[in-house]
């Protein structure tokens, strides 16, 4: 555990010195709101957007007025976390589930020190860990500590049960990070819905073992969460062509409903170093802040 620590603050500092670097120091934007909430009223001026007219103040014939609005600076972070089975796919030191759990504790030590709210929702195709939000260096600790105890109840999936087990718990607007293999099926609609009501961030894990399935003949495949054994030919043409097809549609979805409901995604690359990775993230939240403000 305390070996583990070292490593994510390692990887934290890492993170703030390319920020600092890159973004001149604007670190805490990943953390900060881009919506906006109503602040108060003024005077139309020349040049404002008449969609932003407040008509029931200005039918009060005092004059024609305008609602202003402030960033949402104190929303809630949570990490919503799939411990599916198969999040096990990768090398013994480097599993999609080892890297999700890594990020996560990344992201718990910079909430941290932003002193941000942070709290975290682990699934499978049932809830698997909730803990609720908080700030402060022990917060982060706590959560660290259960993503490295966690062992899951179950190894099936369902996106759409996660994502509807969030809604019901999370009922205030929050930034949301929501890391998954989205090696699912029939959760569109929960993610549009996420993506709606939340700050939604998406990171999707990939393993180059998922990306590029050698030809090896026929053999024995076991599926992670069924414990089932499938016997398939790796070699046959249209074996790969039907694998590769699906695997580049089941990316594309993901990314064609966040760009939909104007969510952030990040493919997170398992075998390569995510800290610049975490860096583009970051900088997608810095370019939308300032968009928003």
């Amino acid at each position: 555990m305390k070996e583990l620590v070292q490593k994510l603050r390692k990887y934290e500092i890492r993170i703030r010195k390319a920020i600092t670097t890159q973004m001149q120091g604007d670190f805490h934007s990943v953390f900060k709101g881009t919506g906006l909430e109503f602040d108060d009223v003024r005077a139309y001026q020349y040049g404002d957007d008449v969609r932003s007219i407040d008509w029931n103040v200005s039918a009060k014939g005092h004059g024609v007025f305008v609602k202003t609005y402030r960033e949402e600076k104190e929303q809630s972070v949570f990490l919503m976390l799939d411990v599916s089975a198969s999040q096990s796919i990768g090398t013994g030191r480097q599993q999609k589930i080892d890297v999700g759990k890594e990020i996560c504790g990344v992201l718990a030590l910079s909430a941290a020190r932003q002193q941000s709210q942070i709290g975290i929702i682990c699934f499978s195709d049932q809830k698997e860990k909730y803990i609720k939000p908080a700030k402060g260096i022990e917060q982060a600790y706590t959560l660290i500590k259960a993503l490295h105890e966690l062992q899951p109840r179950s190894g099936k999936t369902s996106l759409a049960a996660g994502i509807r087990l969030t809604l019901d718990i999370i009922k205030r607007r929050s930034i949301i990070l929501l890391i998954s293999d989205f090696i699912d099926v029939h959760y569109e609609k929960e993610l549009g819905m996420l993506a709606k009501r939340h700050d939604l961030i998406v990171l999707q894990l990939q393993d180059i073992r998922e990306q590029q399935l050698p030809p090896m003949g026929i053999v024995p495949v076991r599926d992670k969460e069924s414990g089932k054994i499938l016997w398939l030919n790796t070699s046959g043409e249209e074996f790969q062509r039907r694998y590769l097809n699906q695997y580049a549609e089941n990316q594309h979805v993901v990314e064609r409903i966040c760009q939909k409901y104007q969510a952030n995604y990040l493919a997170i690359q398992t075998n390569e170093d995510y800290v610049p990775q975490l860096v583009n993230l970051f900088r997608l939240r810095n370019k939308s802040t300032k968009k928003s403000a």
